[in-house]
């Protein structure tokens, strides 16, 4: 027997155990991040389709109402996101850029057709940010009028407190979520903990509400209640807002824990809560003035009231997160100018704040809560954006689905039309709402889309009279003129083109008669995956007599950071220290042209935003005690 002791390896059952509690607290997660939209759909959503509608709150409609929230839930939210949209991760990133990049990058899909879907893609994206305004504003609002019942004497109060709120939690936003956000898991556990309950109190008072598990009831409703009924669709669509966002935050923790934490939590307690307002309209029809808080006992309105308040902080939270992440991701495949973006944590590069997005939103959010005065109001404003994200998204589910994952035409087909019949319903019902406020988020989409089309347009203008007035770099570097002068050091040139010569270096050559010894002519470019690990992520061409070409890649989920990404390249027997460096950066202003490339209107647009855009040496995180700015006009 040998005198050394071998200690055991871990247990494989210590090592499930592990697992399973890494994903338990992936999915707790996951509630508040995930979930926490759609998690207070209950607060508003059954009140706004009987009251906004004029539904006659009877057994049938009840039942059907009941039914129409069951079958959504299952379908759209279930089976087309949990189940299926899930899967089409861009290297573990969702959202609906996520899905337009990976069908652009399909082989099914080219010329006019790319053209469209992309067009789709970046549309949906600009509704997001109708979305993100109008999540806050009502949901804060719909617990704050909570205090109606409680409270009545302070009904005067409810808007003041909901902008006070608001203000509160866009002041805060600066310091990042990091911190806060180890509560929304717990906290919104014990959220859809109390639906369930207030739900499950109320099914068993009244279990005869269970009947509208049948999708006839469903179909009776709409038939029955002719025009009404098929309006009140997009009132009942309220029940799956937020499930976009199972989507586009799977990034965040992977589709296992949301998949867990939607089919064992949220599905049950929403199901659950709408059934006991449904069961408690069959009881008290009068109750339709507000079912969520009238299920509880006289006792808890008041910490129902808190509890719904701290709910809809959170949802508000997820949804401002995303505004940033979406404008971060925009702004990395440039689709809009740069703004400055500042980084709320050292542990994970997607926490980040947004000075004038946040100071955007807040306005709108506050805006939109003085206006409309009340949830009733602003849900008229409520739902169009999503259900238009949501049926784009079945689109290009449709072409990916066919050009990546080889599925055949008819299953494809079984899945996606009767997904986007059901989102075509309701977004037709939405579409009702535009006098009303459905305006709100169409006017906002078609303000981020004129912004995305005018910047694109004019990026490609300038881009083409740079290539037009640009030198070969190995005709420039051949033809340089004796007597410049090669200074010591190293000269780093930013330059989105390939092949050509930065417009700086050919400007500071030709003033100031000298070029450093080394120069160093970095691209950076913005792949379609989220992440570029690994060395290959860094070339270099040697050019000759001291130039070299290098190009960064990195992933439109990452920070750009250049200094970092040079410091320690090897470039022939030299190793950069970016210390030494100096930065020297093109910095272009525009001026019309007697051959428009766009209306006068939009090259002045295009102007702005190019003034207004955060400085490159920010955007590319370079010292500003190491960079020199050489600037030009650009016809366009």
């Amino acid at each position: 027997m040998s005198a050394t002791a071998q200690l055991p390896g871990p247990s494989p059952h210590g090592a499930l155990r592990s697992r399973r509690a890494g994903l338990t607290a992936m999915s707790v997660g996951a509630l508040g991040i995930v979930f926490g939209d759609i998690g207070t759909s209950p607060l508003y959503a059954f009140r706004e389709t009987f009251d906004h509608n004029d539904i006659v709150v009877d057994r049938a409609n009840v039942l059907g109402v009941c039914s129409l929230a069951l079958w959504s839930l299952l379908l759209i939210v279930t089976l087309n996101y949990v189940m299926v949209v899930l899967r089409a991760d861009n290297r573990g990133e969702g959202g609906i850029m996520a899905m337009t990049t990976l069908v652009l990058g399909s082989t099914a899909t080219h010329g006019r057709r790319m053209r469209i879907l992309l067009l789709l893609g970046l549309f949906g994206l600009a509704l997001l940010y109708g979305d993100g305004a109008i999540t806050p504003a009502i949901s804060v609002l719909s617990a704050t009028e909570g205090l109606k019942i409680v409270a009545p004497s302070l009904s005067d109060w409810v808007v003041p407190i909901a902008v006070g709120i608001l203000v509160a939690l866009f002041a805060v936003q600066r310091r990042g979520t990091e911190s806060v956000g180890r509560l929304f898991g717990p906290v919104m556990l014990v959220w859809f903990s109390t639906l369930a309950l207030l739900g499950l109190g109320q099914v068993l008072s009244n279990p005869g509400v269970l009947a509208a598990a049948n999708p006839a009831f469903a179909i009776d409703y709409v038939a029955s209640n002719g025009a009404k009924g098929l309006l009140s669709l997009g009132s009942i669509f309220l029940v799956v807002t937020g499930g976009e966002a199972l989507y586009a935050d799977l990034g965040h923790f992977g589709r296992r824990p949301i998949q867990l934490a939607w089919l064992a939590a949220a599905l049950p307690a929403l199901v659950l809560n709408y059934f006991g307002q449904g069961a408690l309209l069959l009881d008290d029809p009068a109750a339709i003035s507000s079912p969520f808080f009238l299920m509880g006992p006289d006792w808890a309105r008041w910490p129902l009231v808190l509890l719904a308040t701290v709910a809809t902080v959170i949802a508000s939270q997820a949804l401002i997160t995303g505004v940033f992440s979406l404008t971060v991701q925009a702004m990395q495949l440039d689709y809009l100018p740069r703004l400055t973006v500042r980084h709320t944590s050292a542990d994970h590069a997607g926490q980040v704040y947004l000075p004038l997005a946040n100071f955007v939103l807040m306005v709108a959010c506050i805006g939109l809560v003085l206006t409309f005065g009340s949830s009733s109001n602003l849900a008229a404003a409520y739902g169009l954006a999503v259900t238009s994200t949501m049926f784009v998204t079945t689109i290009l589910l449709y072409f990916l689905a066919r050009a990546a994952w080889g599925w055949s035409i008819t299953k494809t087909l079984a899945l996606c039309v009767p997904i986007g019949l059901l989102e075509l319903g309701f977004l037709t019902a939405n579409l009702f709402k535009i006098p009303d406020g459905g305006w709100f988020p169409l006017a906002v989409g078609a303000i981020i889309m004129l912004a995305i089309t005018t910047w694109r347009t004019g990026r490609a203008a300038v881009a083409g009279r740079l290539a037009g007035a640009s030198v070969p770099i190995d005709e420039f570097i051949a033809g340089i003129p004796s007597d410049v002068a090669r200074v010591p050091g190293t000269a780093v040139f930013m330059y989105q083109g390939d092949g050509g010569t930065p417009p700086a270096l050919i400007t500071t050559t030709r003033h100031h008669r000298s070029v450093s010894e080394q120069v160093l002519l970095v691209s950076v470019i913005t792949t379609g995956a989220p992440y570029v690990e690994g060395p290959e992520r860094r070339t270099v061409r040697d050019l000759g007599q001291g130039f070299h070409r290098v190009v960064v890649e990195h992933g439109y989920m990452e920070d750009v950071d250049v200094p970092r990404q040079l410091d320690g390249l090897s470039i022939g027997d030299v190793t950069v220290d970016s210390s030494t460096l100096t930065y020297v950066l093109g910095r272009e202003s525009v001026v019309p042209s007697p051959i428009h490339t766009m209306a006068l209107w939009r090259e002045r647009l295009f102007a702005l935003m190019l003034r207004s855009a955060a400085p490159a040496s920010r955007f590319f995180r370079l010292p500003p005690d190491q960079v020199v700015e050489v600037g030009s006009q650009v016809e366009i």
